[in-house]
């Protein structure tokens, strides 16, 4: 792995270093990221808090000075110590609950967000991928993920003058990136080889750690390849419908015969979203080549399955031309046992034209689920005609709402405070709600005093950021403005931060903008937004959004008061959802599936302002924030801006206003309650270890159990082919 170029360039003395920069354990460990910050401040913060770049930039002098100051190397070697203790434990929850589980769980994910120096995620997705390895790691379960080293990543945004948004891709340095190749029997980098159509792709694999769990990585960047092919895996989700097709089917069928390569045991398949669908196909050609009927093939494949699904927006589910897939499928489908006809109806969807991945994932895994109740109920409806001709009395897709990593996204200071207050052993039972109750013999004015040093923290964050981006000479000075200099650290700061598609309605605050402009400009109670978030690279509309706000940004009338910071990412991310006052969300409903930023935001103590969808139907409780709206919108119901905007005006001004700026002696004790609750209500039901073992207790276990007996029967008879749609189990709609 390139971490023994890295550890090359350091003293003996102090040579793991390597070994910590290269696990992303340390992104999750205050410790870790304490030591390299000390190392030298300056490069920490102009690295962006990636450790590889910055030991490979630090002067030899400064390491041999590090390596013969005893303080510094005391911590050193506890920290390499904790990372060995971490590593090596076998009495974690799975071990201690689960020790007769065999194999390993394969978690396909088209995007993985572990950290910011990490470029291959888009958005929530992603990030729900990296919290859920993250939390799999410290829980012990035994999973590895698969998915893409894209070279140029996910799109950087840059905001030009006139605010709209330029699409800029810069290629990763793999060398100083905490990855590194895999290596063949010989040494030499693995080269995998991939049928794609009619020729032959070459496909290297990387891997990257974190903490237990490995994501071995795939990468088309390969000398021998074409460039068309070197393209599949240049970046996420970029290129026209045929480059996506072959992407995903490096995805899926390359990702399962890569882990045939590494030898690697696996009894459980998760795709999380359809973009991995086509690994289903591969594993059941498996089983047809060793002479099983594709339908008890499929069956078996299916009983090992899990799917997730993400979202209730049509463009978000993948759709191939029929005629495509046959190109690309003519010499598959043999090898299935099936005809032209009896494969493209695995994708099919009644009366709906095109291959549909999703449908293919929900006809070929048995244990489906959506990312919230709520989403649930939606993809029932949504999806419902595929079963409507089984005379089932309820759709079989459930829910596990999603969660996230606490130790990422929690601010280290009130992690302190609730060492403090909860006991510092907080972290092994932070899905226990009786232990959050704790939260409430925080004093309110040391909670308040933790905010407020986490929004100067903020602050002086995009003060600086904005210095550097104008002297590297990316802004404008006129432009300083419109991503937040003049920001008010005492006003009431009302954090936007998402994708900015057409069903986020990011401009919804925009439709009075008289009754706005008081609110901004009120010389006693003003009230400031914070904006951020990327339009995807082809969709104008979106960033016709962007555009309409940074005008306002930039607008004297606006007094300051609007900011729209660019390229939001992770690094960015960690700042807003503690640095803001309110969390704000106002998606058309019932489009929006989970919404991790305000679970992100109200565990740190940020109420959430939302529209009643995604989590926050399962999580608001009338005391940790505002709802608007109603939770029972369809899919497809007239939209309800007017209405929503009204409400929107009308909660900001009579509720969220009066109870910020009502203080006693300083500290404004009714907000500081409703902190507390969002802390209390939201921490245990939406962590990342609450969601792992759902799916380990309501998924992986009986997929496993599934798969086990199949291991032991003896080959069934053949059965009629028909399409299969098989029941299975509906992942958690009985939850409540």
């Amino acid at each position: 792995m390139n971490s023994t170029k890295t550890k090359s360039l350091l003293p003996e003395r102090i040579a793991r270093l390597s070994d910590v920069a290269y696990n992303f354990w340390w992104s999750w460990h205050h410790e870790a990221r304490d030591l390299f910050k000390e190392m030298d401040r300056s490069l920490w913060t102009n690295t962006q808090h990636s450790p590889v770049p910055m030991l490979h930039q630090l002067p030899p002098a400064r390491l041999q000075q590090l390596a013969a100051d005893p303080a510094f190397l005391a911590r050193y070697d506890k920290l390499v110590k904790d990372l060995d203790h971490y590593l090596e434990r076998w009495d974690t929850w799975f071990g201690r609950n689960h020790p007769h589980f065999k194999g390993h769980i394969a978690y396909f994910s088209a995007e993985f967000g572990l950290h910011n120096s990490l470029r291959i995620y888009s958005g929530g997705l992603g990030i729900l991928a990296g919290d859920h390895c993250k939390s799999a790691s410290d829980l012990g379960v035994p999973l590895i993920g698969v998915g893409f080293m894209y070279p140029k990543g996910y799109v950087q945004q840059r905001i030009g003058p006139d605010g709209w948004q330029q699409n800029v891709y810069e290629h990763a340095h793999w060398e100083t990136s905490p990855v590194g190749p895999v290596l063949d029997e010989g040494g030499k980098p693995l080269l995998l080889k991939v049928p794609l159509g009619s020729s032959q792709v070459l496909v290297a694999v990387w891997q990257v750690l974190a903490g237990r769990v490995k994501l071995y990585l795939m990468d088309t960047h390969v000398e021998g390849n074409s460039k068309e092919d070197q393209e599949i895996s240049d970046r996420l989700y970029g290129g026209d419908r045929t480059k996506r097709l072959r992407q995903e089917i490096v995805l899926g069928i390359c990702g399962v015969r890569m882990l045939r390569a590494l030898n690697i045991p696996v009894s459980v398949y998760h795709a999380n979203e359809g973009h991995a669908s086509f690994l289903y196909l591969e594993l059941i050609r498996e089983l047809v080549a060793a002479g099983k009927p594709f339908r008890d093939a499929a069956r078996e494949v299916a009983e090992a399955s899990v799917f997730t699904t993400h979202t209730p927006v049509p463009a978000g589910h993948d759709v191939f031309p029929e005629e495509t897939i046959a190109e690309y499928f003519k010499d598959y489908w043999p090898e299935l046992g099936l005809d032209r006809e009896r494969f493209l109806a695995l994708g099919r969807i009644a009366g709906q034209p095109g291959w549909n991945m999703t449908a293919l994932a929900m006809r070929l895994s048995c244990r489906r689920n959506g990312v919230s109740r709520r989403h649930g109920q939606v993809s029932r409806r949504m999806w419902a005609q595929m079963w409507e001709n089984e005379g089932r009395s309820e759709v079989p897709i459930g829910y596990i709402t999603n969660g996230v990593h606490l130790d990422t996204w929690v601010h280290r200071e009130l992690c302190k405070t609730l060492d403090q207050y909860l006991g510092e052993g907080w972290r092994e039972r932070q899905d226990d709600p009786s232990l959050w109750a704790k939260v409430s013999s925080i004093p309110d004015a040391e909670l308040w005093s933790v905010h407020q040093r986490n929004k100067a923290e903020f602050f002086r964050f995009l003060r600086r950021r904005l210095r550097k981006r104008w002297m590297d000479g990316h802004t404008e000075a006129s432009q300083v403005v419109g991503q937040g200099a003049m920001l008010d650290p005492d006003a009431l700061t009302i954090g936007f931060a998402r994708r900015f598609a057409a069903y986020k309605r990011a401009t919804l605050l925009l439709r009075d903008i008289d009754r706005l402009k008081a609110m901004l400009l009120d010389p006693w109670r003003p009230v400031q937004f914070v904006f951020a978030g990327k339009s995807h690279p082809d969709d104008d509309l979106g960033k016709g959004f962007i555009q309409q706000i940074y005008r306002l940004a930039r607008d004297p009338a606006f007094g300051g008061r609007i900011a729209f910071v660019e390229d939001y990412d992770m690094h960015l991310a960690r700042y807003l959802v503690y640095g803001v006052d309110l969390w704000l969300n106002n998606p058309q409903p019932p489009l929006e599936a989970c919404g991790t930023s305000g679970i992100k935001a109200a565990v740190n103590g940020i109420p959430n302002l939302s529209i009643a969808d995604g989590w926050w139907v399962e999580g608001f409780n009338g005391m940790n924030g505002w709802s608007i709206g109603s939770a029972e919108t369809e899919v497809g119901a007239p939209p309800t801006d007017e209405s929503d905007a009204a409400a929107l005006y009308e909660t900001i001004e009579r509720q969220v206003v009066p109870l910020f700026y009502d203080r006693s002696g300083g500290v404004p004790l009714g907000w500081v309650k409703m902190m507390k609750e969002s802390i209390r209500s939201v921490s245990p039901r939406f962590c990342s270890n609450r969601m792992v073992k759902e799916y380990v207790d309501r998924c992986y276990l009986p997929a496993e159990t599934a798969f086990n007996s199949h291991q032991a029967a003896p080959a069934p008879a053949p059965e009629p082919y028909v399409v299969p749609s098989w029941g299975g189990s509906s992942t958690g709609s009985a939850r409540g």
